[in-house]
């Protein structure tokens, strides 16, 4: 075969190529590129190869776009999947929130003093210019239909659906919705259901009921409900939380119309006591209207709180009270406080801190704010009387600021309560010794002759002659107080005497919050700094000194009390023994915590018990058991520069090993042994029967003998 070497282009010009023999030949012809477009069978064979390119091509593309498309499916399906299905959820269903069922409130004992119930309640909404008479003939319509399909336990009267509808807004303004039944009976569901085009502005909520004990035990302690939405924007911690973004866990997230606490107990364990809403998730279809059956998740009830308040001294300490506030008021004797309409009372156990008793007289029934909202004829009833008396400001039943004004309220200055506490403070600070005596012959006086001369002298212008520490608390000596104590103070320190005054105040509890964690707590009324600057610190020490100058609440005198008892431990009060889950676990124990230590010689802590022991008390003659307490008659100037006399009584027993403290204050009571004292005496009493002064309640021992014999 002849070998041929050329170079060519398609116009038969041979250039550079090399192709063998033959074989150029036939592939070109004679006339070289040309021959092959002119030869069907060859170009052909060329298209061919070109189709098989384009094939090939297509295949290649074809491959990368699915392998495109099954990694973006394997993207859906394991890393967008799970956020996919929650948007296909949230847009073809619909959440419907149920209110959870709070957790109860029991006593020491067990016996329930706060419940709730879940239960339909009917509501009306009133509708955007309707008339008055309109709502007033849907009452009636309502009526009809509580009597024929009601409980009859649950009865309404006309007057109480209109009262309820609201129509003059003293509840509410015209958005909020009215609660006008609550407990309404499988007959009154299904016939509002399916006749509900009939009654505009009514709906059927499911929601939870809060229920008191009717013998109004430890009402202001215990605290009562609002609803969410009246008070999410009035106090911070409730502010936000029916948010979505802010609560995104809709089991925690507020409603509405849901009750939540607003003071004492209540608002302190709210979260403990609130639990879990329930869920009703309805499926629904592009139109967003249901289409199925809800699935269902049951609210989840809150923890119940199991007090340290014992029911049965509580119970008697309010009556003790509110007897001898009317004895008070009605006695024709000498005794005879006519303005003596409110009082308070704390017992609090010296080396626990448990608080046993709290009493705010008067005090009113909470089931009124079982709607989460009450009138205003309703508030001005009980205005007064809903604070807490024993920790924070309340004033007698009095209308106008003018009337207010000229009486005492429930913080008062300690008068010669105080005076065990003023001894302590001179002994430790070397003022004087246990065996020094000073003779009070009725008055102490100082400042500068004349104008600026002042006169400190005892009750009734008594004279008690020489008197040790001891003999000077017994007989509550004004002027021993203000010589040895308040007057030496100032000698020795001058302006820093008053500084130091105030730290030992406050390591007592007196003048600082007790650490109880209650909303709306007093420290109390500082006046000695005030009158340093306004008088001098010789008259705030020397004043201060036989407990004036300063006002504290009923538990801050309380806890100072059991401080004296245990010689110098400021307990935290305790009001929660244990917190119980619904199926009666124990969640959480409260143990003893001690505040703060103040470290005193023994001998000073005897000295102020011999005095305490010698106080002469009427009500406590003849007590079983031996009692250390001391009697306060605070002298407070009100409007138009008159002075009241407030009763304050302070004791711990028993004497050997002190076991309860207890504080009482009755605001234009008198002398404190005469309007204070015996209210103490039967709180005393109430705790021995019921849990025991030496360990054994005595109802146990008479229910033990009466057996026997």
């Amino acid at each position: 075969m002849a070998e041929v070497v050329s170079v060519f282009e398609y116009d038969g010009s041979v250039k550079g190529s090399s192709v063998r023999g033959e074989t150029a030949k036939a592939i070109f012809g004679k006339e070289g590129g040309r021959a092959v477009q002119d030869d069907p069978q060859k170009r052909e064979i060329v298209n061919r190869r070109h189709f098989s390119f384009r094939l090939n091509l297509f295949f290649f593309i074809t491959f990368f776009l699915f392998s495109v498309l099954i990694v973006r499916l394997a993207i859906l399906q394991f890393v967008e999947g799970p956020t996919l299905r929650e948007e296909e959820n949230r847009i073809s269903s619909t959440e419907v929130l149920i209110p959870p069922i709070r957790g109860n409130i029991y006593d020491s004992s067990g016996e329930r003093i706060a419940y709730s119930t879940s239960t339909q309640s009917l509501y009306y909404t009133i509708e955007p210019g309707s008339k008055v008479a309109d709502s007033e003939a849907m009452a009636k319509r309502l009526l009809k239909v509580f009597e024929e399909l009601g409980d009859p336990k649950q009865a309404l009267t006309l007057d109480k659906i209109i009262k309820n509808m609201d129509l003059k807004y003293k509840q509410n303004i015209v958005s909020v919705p009215r609660r006008i039944k609550s407990g309404l009976t499988n007959d009154e569901i299904a016939y509002f259901l399916e006749n509900r085009d009939q009654y505009k502005g009514i709906d059927i909520l499911e929601e939870s009921i809060r229920h008191y004990d009717q013998n109004t035990i430890a009402v202001q302690l215990v605290g009562y409900l609002k609803k969410f939405k009246g008070v999410s924007n009035n106090i911070d911690y409730y502010r936000d939380k029916d948010k979505r973004d802010v609560m995104p866990d809709a089991r925690l997230r507020y409603l509405q119309q849901e009750d939540v606490g607003f003071d004492g107990l209540e608002r302190l364990y709210q979260e403990e006591l609130r639990g879990k809403n329930g869920l009703k998730t309805y499926p629904i279809n592009s139109a967003g209207r249901i289409v199925g059956l809800p699935e269902i998740t049951k609210p989840e009830k809150g923890n119940n709180l199991y007090l340290t308040i014992n029911r049965n001294v509580q119970l008697k300490t309010e009556k003790a009270i509110t007897d001898q506030l009317h004895y008070l008021q009605t006695t024709y004797t000498k005794d005879r406080q006519p303005n003596a309409k409110i009082g308070f009372a704390v017992a609090m156990e010296v080396n626990t801190g448990k608080v046993i008793a709290m009493a705010s007289m008067p005090d009113y029934d909470p089931n009124i704010w079982e709607g989460g909202s009450i009138g205003t004829e309703d508030y001005e009833k009980i205005g007064n009387m809903l604070p807490n008396g024993t920790i924070s400001t309340v004033n007698g039943p009095y209308k106008t600021d003018k009337e207010l004004n000229k009486h005492p309220s429930s913080i008062l200055p300690p008068g010669s309560t105080l005076k065990p506490l003023s001894v302590l403070i001179g002994l430790n600070e070397k003022l004087f010794s246990t065996t020094d005596r000073w003779y009070d012959s009725g008055a102490f006086y100082y400042g500068k002759e004349g104008v600026h001369r002042r006169r400190i002298g005892n009750a009734r212008g008594h004279s008690y002659g020489s008197l040790d520490p001891a003999l000077a608390i017994a007989k509550s000596s004004n002027p021993w107080m203000a010589k040895m104590i308040g007057n030496a103070l100032y000698e020795r320190d001058r302006n820093k005497g008053v500084e130091l005054w105030d730290s030992y105040m406050k390591q007592f509890g007196l003048g600082v919050l007790t650490g109880s964690g209650l909303p709306n707590e007093s420290k109390g009324v500082i006046d000695y700094f005030h009158e340093m600057e306004v008088a001098s610190s010789q008259s705030a020490l020397i004043f201060a000194s036989f407990g004036q100058q300063a006002k504290y609440t009923t538990l801050q005198l309380a806890q100072y009390t059991a401080m004296l008892a245990n010689h110098g431990k400021r307990m935290k009060p305790q009001f929660v023994n244990e917190i119980r889950d619904a199926e009666g676990n124990v969640v959480k124990k409260f143990e003893p915590e001690v505040l703060n230590t103040i470290d005193i010689p023994e001998a000073y802590w005897k000295e102020i018990e011999t005095g305490m022991a010698q106080v002469n008390v009427e009500s406590f003659k003849d007590a079983p058991y031996k009692v250390l307490r001391k009697t306060g008659t605070s002298e407070q100037t009100v409007a138009g520069g008159v002075k009241k006399d407030n009763a304050v009584f302070i004791a711990y027993a028993p004497a050997e090993k002190p076991v309860v403290a207890v504080a009482v204050i009755v605001p234009e009571g008198g002398f404190g042994g005469i309007g204070a004292a015996p209210i103490a005496r039967k709180i005393f009493d109430a705790y021995d029967e019921e849990i025991g002064l030496h360990g054994t309640p005595k109802k146990s021992a008479n229910t033990g003998n009466a057996a026997k014999e």
